[in-house]
């Protein structure tokens, strides 16, 4: 047994904000059959390990990913995963952004 845990981290699948480059962050929206299909394969990935907790945010595709991907029941939602606040940003592209602050970086300017 290794002195420090292993730890494993799973994005959520596709949205259809995330599959045309829309920031996604506190908007609830769900898996694209793709995302689902995808979240299934997480499941075959994992296949044969233990985990001590499994821990998800509480948005629907999170969630959504994390029942997909094997775990069931066994899902804790925890409020501290819940995802970025893109404020004004929220559901605009980069490019979209851009236009009125050119040069924006997301860590380096933040969101309004």
């Amino acid at each position: 047994m290794s002195a420090f845990p292993e730890i494993y981290l799973v994005r959520h699948g596709e949205t259809e904000w995330s599959a045309s480059g829309k920031h996604t962050g506190r908007t609830d929206i769900p898996l694209t059959p793709a995302g689902e299909e995808a979240a299934g394969r997480v499941a075959e990935r994992l296949q044969g390990l233990s985990f001590q907790a499994v821990w998800s945010s509480p948005s629907q595709r999170a969630f959504k990913t994390c029942m997909l991907a094997g775990f069931g029941s066994a899902g804790v939602k925890k409020a501290d995963l819940a995802e970025w606040d893109y404020g004004a940003y929220e559901g605009l592209t980069t490019k979209q952004i851009r236009i009125e602050r050119p040069g924006w970086r997301l860590f380096r300017d933040g969101c309004p």
